[in-house]
């Protein structure tokens, strides 16, 4: 985040005639805001970006994908303070420490704001990440995300909710949209958007948080009290994404608004040329689980198969 020069005092404050001071600088939108805007701008931008992709209504019932960091529990918080039906979904990786941490982190939050939070285990479910790692032949991140859409999506349909979102920020998209770009993998791109549509078995999955950077998330929780776990996953060490979040971020110091652009022209200018070139494969039902899949056996079921081998 930028820094402030002394004395500056708040852009909105400041059009209305007031003289509150601003306590954070937004280079790239060129706003200088005081704690109480800056919550409302955060909100709005929320409440704008839904709208603009044409994510969700009032009527539809969201499981929000909490991890106990800062922008599971940030996109809650505002949800709910915007007025729609959002619960909190948090999946126990069975990571020692790590998920015992997060998982009292978003019990406490979601305590705090008095909605429910559906708690699934992987080690009853499948196994912990720890031990998937050992028969997987992908990154654990990897492997992790696989099992974390599948049980989203199942419960999500279990429970009753037509939505899932998640907190995934602008240096999340622009950190994936830049490794894909590297590789130029088309299939991966394609599917780069922040709206992905419910179709036969899949629930449809949002992004409200894709025009919002980390640091942005961070002061919105620390300006509303939320508390989240401040320390990576010990498994996302040495993880691409990572590095190229860090060179990114280094470009956005020199150039703000970097991201932002990196990000909102691609999907101006490429996603729909790529959109208008898929071939859409339908998707079939798993002849294990009956969970929708593009293969016969999902990946979940593979996985489970691997796992009895290894025993």
């Amino acid at each position: 985040m930028a820094k402030l020069k002394k004395g500056t005092r708040c852009s909105i404050c400041k059009a209305k005639g007031e003289k509150e001071k601003a306590v954070v600088f937004l280079p790239h939108h060129r706003l200088a805001l005081c704690r109480k805007h800056f919550v409302s701008w955060f909100e709005k931008r929320v409440e704008k970006t839904v709208k603009e992709f044409r994510m969700f209504s009032k009527k539809d019932r969201i499981l929000v994908a909490v991890s106990g960091g800062k922008d599971s529990l940030s996109l809650w918080n505002a949800l709910v303070n915007l007025g729609y039906q959002a619960d909190g979904f948090y999946i126990d990786l069975g990571i020692d420490q790590y998920s015992q941490d997060s998982k009292q982190l978003a019990l406490s939050f979601s305590e705090k704001i008095d909605r429910p939070l559906h708690i699934v285990s992987l080690k009853e479910e499948l196994a912990p990440i720890p031990v998937i790692d050992t028969v997987s032949n992908r990154p654990a991140c990897s492997a992790c995300g696989t099992v974390k859409r599948y049980y989203m999506n199942r419960y999500a349909k279990e429970l009753g909710y037509n939505i899932i979102a998640t907190g995934h920020n602008l240096d999340d998209e622009v950190a994936v949209l830049f490794g894909n770009t590297l590789h130029w993998d088309v299939n991966y791109l394609k599917r780069q958007y922040p709206v992905l549509e419910e179709e036969d078995g899949f629930v449809r999955k949002v992004k409200p948080l894709c025009k919002i950077t980390e640091k942005e998330s961070a002061l919105y929780a620390f300006f509303n009290g939320i508390e989240y776990i401040e320390y990576e996953c010990p498994f996302s060490e040495g993880a691409s994404s990572i590095e190229y979040k860090e060179l990114l971020s280094r470009l956005e110091e020199k150039h703000p608004g970097t991201k932002l652009q990196f990000y909102t022209n691609f999907l101006k200018n490429m996603y729909p040329i790529l959109k208008e070139h898929e071939k859409k494969e339908k998707p079939k039902k798993c002849i294990i689980c009956g969970e929708p899949t593009y293969a016969d056996i999902c990946s979940v079921c593979k996985m489970r198969e691997r796992l009895k081998k290894a025993v």
